[in-house]
């Protein structure tokens, strides 16, 4: 349960489901409408991120019960195949059997045949009426492939029980490859506790579009997540509290143990997901000594580990609001290079990164004057490489006296752009051969409300005054943001989940989506000319605005941002069949809810016999000054495919006819409503 269904600011929203009864011809051709091609044209496929090169073709692909997934000889292939069986068989209900061999007509077959493949991520796919092939170099770029053709197929393809539709593709050749090799989310566990599953949950939904790197943030002042062996106090200690807790009186914190650690990383692994860890020094570690201050008795100090303490409080106290600049680590101790050197040495072994990220970030020359902070910096980047990883840190390791090898990666962050005050961050670490992840938190930070009070509790609002929405996030180019840093010098981008505000997945997901997909864009698709008025945004809204059924289907909470035409979808049900009768939901309606709806249920009018036609009538956009009226017409002794949306009316609350609710964060920001399918006459 959701940790805000007690608050009645927060009000988790349901569904609402109408049901229709019709006569038994008719249920009987619904049940058989699935094996049957789809009529007319396919639209043209709305995946994200953009393909690099897309050539659509005329026809469709249907995939039949009878289907097979055809891997090559290679493990890798099979492996892949086994994960797009596993995709692909909740919605259908087909077998979907993993086989290698030759492949035949209505197949879907995985090889690992592409000659030429530089980015080691690029693929290319093939679907015609017969069937469908996937190349590759390596077993990611097959696995990237298999996002792709999860969103080539009807949204409801995210569904976890089976739902009766046509499983058609659009004939298309891809080939398609990323223009950034680093395309990461962070996601803060420190300030807020999350289990290993809410975050497999995250690598889960991220990896569909083309996500590959998990940027974990362990450790922050007001929470230490992960046993160190050696140092229980870190756990047990440095776990208990979150942010807003005053004190631990309402959030309980947590923590993993070494094993869950490693099955999240494995987990990861399966789906081409590599986990960067993040112990944030010298400064955002006041749980660190908080935990280790007086530890006097652990065997592995020198009896007084009082000395790491170099913050503003002496002795060193909890502050569990989310005040950044007072706690700092000794760089002169022992015992902090005892407790670094262990968190370190177990991490990098445990962790499935080449980076290993010791943070650097905010520390104020009050605490640590500059030679101070790079002599810490320095020094534990020497460990961090003799572990035989690359160094990773927000872009403040680039500042004087930090002397890291060439090829260090430097996360700029500051909303700063061009040649303004702050961007020196990101040029020193360009003068100094870092290569350079471009977060700037006005583009980049998922934490930042999408407009004004908007969502009302969740968020903050230090880089966006007005909101970051959908266009902060897309219309920017990490290649020119700054001057003097380009792509020879960026390997990528990332999106920052902060946990200040956030308590759970639903919260997580209300702020990640839809704004993440726009920056696996910017890191996976070549470089175009992305303004607000751009041809290149106003596409990319076109297909967001497709992932919202695709969300829907699948249980994702989200953003129904404004700034997206949302489409209304819809996917049949499963009605009961009683002598010459059926009776139940016939279709799903479902569209997001804008901000500030209230939708009232008002029942679709009885159905009403004309001839040989059952005809339901629908009021669509009731109660705006652009009301529109759609008649469903169901054909007596047929039903036609379910449509893939709605026409548009225009206004904000089109193809609603039921209740109006707020959004809330904590809810699901969408309606189902039943309906009979067919045709849609203005």
């Amino acid at each position: 349960m959701s940790l805000f269904t007690a608050r009645s600011s927060r009000q988790r929203l349901a569904a609402v489901t109408v049901g229709l009864a019709v006569i038994a011809s008719a249920a009987a051709a619904a049940t058989a409408a699935p094996g049957q091609p789809s009529q007319g044209s396919p639209p043209v496929p709305q995946v994200v991120p953009k393909p690099a090169s897309m050539t659509v073709g005329s026809g469709s692909f249907t995939l039949h019960s009878d289907a097979r997934i055809v891997a090559d000889k290679h493990s890798g292939a099979s492996q892949v195949a086994q994960a797009l069986a596993g995709y692909l068989r909740p919605a259908t209900g087909f077998r979907l059997p993993v086989v290698n061999g030759n492949a035949g007509d209505g197949d879907i077959s995985l090889s690992l045949d592409l000659q030429s493949d530089p980015s080691g991520e690029g693929y290319q796919l093939t679907t015609t009426p017969d069937r469908v092939t996937l190349d590759a170099k390596t077993p990611h770029g097959l696995f990237n492939g298999v996002q792709t053709i999860r969103q080539l197929l009807p949204p409801w393809i995210t569904s976890p029980t089976v739902q009766h539709v046509a499983w058609t593709m659009p004939v298309v050749q891809i080939a398609d490859h990323p223009r950034y090799a680093y395309r990461g989310v962070l996601l803060d566990i420190a300030r807020h506790y999350e289990s290993p599953d809410a975050v497999k949950r995250l690598i889960d939904q991220v990896a569909q579009y083309k996500i590959n790197t998990l940027h974990l943030h362990l450790s922050d002042d007001q929470g230490f997540r992960l046993v160190i062996n050696g140092f229980p106090n870190l756990a047990t200690i440095g776990g208990q509290g979150s942010v807003g807790t005053g004190g631990r009186t309402m959030d309980p914190g947590g923590f993993w143990t070494q094993a869950q650690y490693q099955d999240v990383v494995a987990y990861a692994a399966a789906r081409f997901v590599t986990v960067m860890p993040e112990v944030d020094t010298p400064g955002h570690n006041n749980a660190i000594i908080m935990s280790e201050y007086n530890d006097t008795s652990n065997p592995l100090l020198n009896g007084h580990p009082q000395d790491i303490n170099c913050s503003a409080n002496n002795p060193p106290q909890w502050n569990f609001t989310g005040d950044v600049g007072y706690s700092a680590l000794c760089p002169e101790s022992d015992n902090t290079w005892t407790i670094l050197t262990a968190i370190i040495s177990q991490l990098t072994a445990m962790s499935s990164s080449q980076y290993y990220d010791l943070g650097g970030d905010e520390v104020p020359s009050t605490l640590l004057t500059q030679d101070r902070y790079a002599a810490l910096v320095n020094r534990e980047g020497g460990i961090v490489n003799s572990h035989g990883k690359t160094v990773m840190g927000w872009a403040e390791i680039s500042g004087a006296g930090v002397t890291l090898p060439a090829g260090s990666v430097a996360e700029y962050w500051n909303p700063a752009s061009g040649s303004d005050p702050g961007t020196e961050t990101g040029t020193n670490a360009v003068a100094k051969g870092m290569k350079v992840v471009m977060a700037p938190a006005s583009h980049a930070y998922l934490d930042q409300k999408y407009a004004p009070g908007v969502p009302p509790t969740l968020g903050l609002t230090w880089a966006c005054n007005n909101g970051c929405d959908v266009d902060q996030f897309y219309n920017w180019d990490p290649g020119s943001y700054v001057t003097g840093v380009t792509d020879a010098n960026v390997i990528g981008v990332e999106g920052a989940m902060w946990g200040e505000t956030v308590v759970n997945s639903s919260n997580i997901e209300y702020m990640v989506f839809p704004r993440l997909p726009a920056l696996s864009e910017l890191g996976w698709s070549p470089k175009v000319e992305r303004t607000a008025a751009s041809p290149a945004y106003q596409d990319f809204l076109t297909r967001l605005a497709a992932q919202g059924a695709r969300w829907q289907a699948a249980g994702v909470n989200f953003y129904p941002t404004p700034e997206v035409p949302w489409r209304l979808d819809l996917a049949p049900g499963s009605p009961a069949v009683t002598g010459n009768e059926v009776s139940g939901t016939l279709h799903h309606r479902q569209r997001p809810v804008q901000r500030g709806e209230r939708p009232h249920l008002r029942p679709p009018r009885q159905p009403r016999h004309h001839g040989d036609r059952l005809r339901v009538r629908h009021s669509v956009c009731h109660g705006a000054p652009d009301r529109s009226d759609v008649t469903l017409e169901t054909d007596h002794t047929q039903v036609a495919p379910a449509p893939a949306a709605l026409p548009a009316c225009g206004c904000a609350k089109r193809g609603v006819d039921s209740r109006r609710v707020p959004v809330s964060p904590a809810g699901r920001p969408h309606r189902t409503i039943g309906s009979s399918s067919a045709r849609y006459p203005r």
